[in-house]
């Protein structure tokens, strides 16, 4: 009976924890010198970890690039804690704050915004990832540091992982992450991340070859109304890769010109030595999948930070096809991370917006936002096959009016 009282308290801490999947992460799979096993870094942070799962106390803030491994770290810690009996809560940060925004609008089913709020500062043992991804709105940066400043006031006992060094937060947040007399910082140096990463076949060398000064306007039988639409969406384009900001999303027929121009995007990004990622849709969907099986569990999180993470991402043929609902929960995550942390983003489709609507409400609900981004419609047709073939092609395919 003894046996079965502590699975249930487990359970129900596993429960109220949060970490879902990441109740993987345990100190007993994690490599103490980190992926390549001889990282004095990492090594360091690891005992810093071991040691403050065994009595937490002060604050623990693990500072370094995607997939260094320290996600990892903090969830370990709290399911340390919870192998012990004791409390732990996990919140990635732009989760934390989308919930603290649903929470506005209270229900009898959802938790009320003050109960929601009022758990997250005085909970026992609070580990909180990715603290720097709250950098998009005033609202966002006011309520995270209300919760570090209360916690900090009071000593309670907190993890935080970042990517940025905490120097280089806010300086609100920064002066109390960074303070000796409370907090224990680990800097983990790992290896650099790749500046051009791609799901779906648009190689670095293909990529390459789409330029801004390569793209073809003139387009020959184009109509007046064509003509200017195309013209608009190269200017559009231009414009965000001069000053990437937000979401931009091409929308036009199949064969357009709008992955030219996404790309034409990503080459001025590379160029200003900064990161990219190019994701087909459907091909990110089933690779993020794919990396998710047993066994796999390292290759589906530096997937993940990759995409989520990218000083520039491209979602090109964003559909209307029907996907699982754990293909549209992972979509939604990357596409509010990045709305919630600021990192430019740009989308094509060859779908109207009610199609989208139907089929990824939530999604649209972020790069649709007009306060967001901006959604450009190139009327022309298929630069290659024409007017003439592309009325011969079924309904989606066609030209959107």
């Amino acid at each position: 009976m003894l046996d079965e009282a502590e699975d249930v308290r487990r359970s129900r801490l596993e429960r109220l924890s949060n970490l879902g999947s990441l109740s993987r992460f345990t100190f007993a799979n994690l490599v103490a010198g980190g992926r390549d096993g001889e990282s004095d870094w990492f090594r360091a942070a690891s005992s810093g970890a071991r040691a403050f799962a065994e009595a937490p106390s002060g604050w623990l803030v693990f500072s370094g690039p995607s997939g260094c491994g320290k996600t990892h770290l903090a969830a370990a810690v709290a399911n340390a804690r919870i192998d012990r009996g004791e409390p732990a809560l996990f919140m990635v940060v732009p989760d934390l704050l989308d919930h603290l925004r649903a929470s506005y609008d209270t229900t009898d089913e959802g938790m009320g915004f003050e109960e929601l709020f009022e758990q997250v500062r005085n909970a026992p043992l609070l580990l909180l990832d990715d603290i720097d991804a709250a950098a998009g709105t005033a609202w966002a940066r006011e309520k995270l540091f209300q919760v570090v400043n209360h916690r900090y006031n009071a000593e309670l006992p907190t993890v935080f992982t970042c990517t940025a060094r905490p120097q280089q937060l806010d300086e609100r947040l920064a002066t109390r992450l960074c303070d000796e007399r409370l907090a224990s910082v680990f800097v983990i140096e790992g290896a650099a991340r790749p500046s051009y990463v791609q799901v779906g076949g648009m190689t670095r060398e293909r990529l390459a070859a789409m330029e801004f000064r390569n793209f073809d306007l003139r387009g020959a039988g184009l109509h007046p109304e064509e003509r200017d639409s195309l013209d608009a969406a190269f200017r559009s384009a231009m414009a965000f890769a001069d000053q990437p900001e937000g979401w931009l999303v091409l929308q036009g027929a199949n064969g357009c010109g709008k992955t030219h121009l996404a790309a034409a995007i990503a080459n001025r990004t590379l160029g200003r030595g900064k990161s990219v990622f190019f994701a087909v849709v459907p091909d990110l969907l089933d690779h993020l999948r794919a990396s998710f099986a047993p066994g796999k569990e390292v290759g589906y999180d530096e997937l993940f930070d990759q995409v989520r993470n990218a000083d520039l991402l491209v979602l090109d043929d964003l559909g209307a096809q029907a996907t699982s609902p754990w293909a549209q929960e992972k979509l939604y995550q990357i596409v509010n991370y990045r709305t919630v942390a600021g990192l430019p983003s740009v989308v094509t489709t060859d779908r109207t917006l009610p199609e989208l609507q139907a089929a990824h409400p939530r999604v649209v609900a972020r790069i649709a936002d007009p306060h967001g981004g901006a959604i450009v419609f190139i009327g022309a047709p298929h630069y290659r096959l024409g007017r003439a073939v592309e009325a011969k092609l079924p309904g989606p395919a066609r030209r959107r009016q």
